[in-house]
């Protein structure tokens, strides 16, 4: 009877050692934005709408998007997975162009899914349409943290 208690102690010690797991190591998630939090984190355009001048502490990837839109379905996980990914080293926000028409208009989305990529120091570049992962891994590596190409083994 002993045995039969230790090893279903030790059975219910590890279920709650790998549920809790996950929760302790809250992964970056993309983060959805309006007008307001826009302005704040990403570009003042109102106080400043002469130039552009990135609010951020860290490189970001804007993802305009409609939650009709299959496309931006397809990026949808792929964004998620990258937020993930890169947590600690870049914003992914997503603004839904339904939502925020002011801030579709700014930046003139006419076709989604788009995309804004905001390094430090520069200027964003824009993309549109499913971009496939390696895509936006190439994006992040090179222009939004000017990591160094890797060269084959």
């Amino acid at each position: 009877m002993k045995k039969v208690f230790t090893l279903f102690a030790a059975a219910l010690f590890l279920m709650h050692v790998a549920a809790a797991e996950p929760q302790s190591k809250e992964k970056a998630k993309p983060m959805e934005l309006t007008k307001t939090a826009f302005l704040e984190k990403v570009f003042n355009y109102e106080e400043n709408p002469q130039e552009w001048k990135y609010n951020g502490d860290k490189p970001a990837i804007v993802d305009f998007y409609a939650t009709w839109c299959g496309p931006c379905r397809i990026t949808s996980p792929i964004l998620k997975d990258l937020a993930a990914e890169y947590g600690e080293e870049i914003y992914v926000y997503k603004i839904d162009v339904d939502r925020e028409p002011e801030l579709a208009a700014m930046f003139g989305v006419q076709s989604i899914p788009m995309f804004l990529f905001i390094p430090m120091n520069e200027n964003p570049q824009v993309a549109m349409g499913a971009l496939p992962k390696e895509s936006f891994r190439e994006a992040i590596d090179t222009f939004l943290l000017e990591k160094e190409e890797k060269t084959g083994l």
